[in-house]
């Protein structure tokens, strides 16, 4: 059995994205042609038969000893498949990876009790893209494999604060709930039985049977899910 493949923490991972935007960003328009032409695996010699230039001409234009004509340019181009702004490295289609911009939001390991601001239990923060953050959104690492296979333990969803919304409200969303203390994720819904309403908990995994809530337990929904922003490869 192969070893498990090593997991990155997100700050590892935007470090890694922000080395390669100062690389790109430093590019020359030799260096980009090349490393295009690589990534498709062509000699020098095949990209020139295909953009229908000299070979020599093209290691030149490499080496950014010379420059390229708009002629040359969008012949590059049409045999790389990609803009000419890819080239350029400039206006809206250069694909040099753009920074992005985060906001850290309070990491829970379990379902805070309360506001997420002024719980004590959160311990770190964890960075978000700027338009996912709100003054009442918290991420939660999850510990439960109920939701498999749409969520996994070790995923970190991004949760809006909703305390004491009615399970009518959030029918079959993804809840964390608080039942009688314990902290625990599920579909919400809410049904009529006999004339009375049953509040049901499902999760995802085919082997956890549905819950319904004892009505003399206390119960409480503290956020819905509203998507997932991290997962472990």
């Amino acid at each position: 059995m192969p070893p498990p493949a090593p997991v990155s923490h997100p700050r590892e991972t935007h470090a890694r994205l922000a080395d390669l935007i100062a690389r790109r960003s430093r590019e020359t328009l030799g260096q980009r042609v090349r490393r295009l032409r690589r990534r498709n695996r062509w000699t020098q010699a095949e990209f020139a038969l295909r953009a229908g230039i000299n070979q020599g001409f093209l290691s030149q234009i490499e080496r950014d000893r010379k420059s390229p004509s708009t002629q040359t340019l969008d012949a590059l181009a049409v045999a790389l498949g990609v803009p000419q702004g890819v080239l350029l490295g400039e206006g809206e289609e250069h694909d040099a990876p753009q920074p992005l911009l985060t906001k850290e939001l309070p990491l829970f390991g379990s379902v805070p009790g309360g506001p997420p601001s002024q719980t004590q239990e959160q311990l770190e923060m964890f960075p978000v893209l700027r338009h996912l953050w709100a003054s009442d959104h918290y991420c939660l690492r999850l510990t439960f494999d109920s939701m498999e296979p749409t969520l996994k333990p070790g995923d970190i969803v991004l949760v809006r604060y909703s305390p004491g919304v009615e399970p009518e409200h959030v029918q079959g969303k993804i809840c964390a709930c608080l039942v009688d203390g314990q902290s625990t994720l599920k579909r919400v819904s809410a049904e009529l039985r006999q004339g009375r309403r049953v509040v049901l908990l499902r999760g995802d995994n085919p082997r956890v049977p549905p819950a319904i809530v004892d009505e003399a337990a206390p119960f409480s929904i503290q956020g819905v899910v509203l998507k997932l922003v991290a997962r472990d490869l």
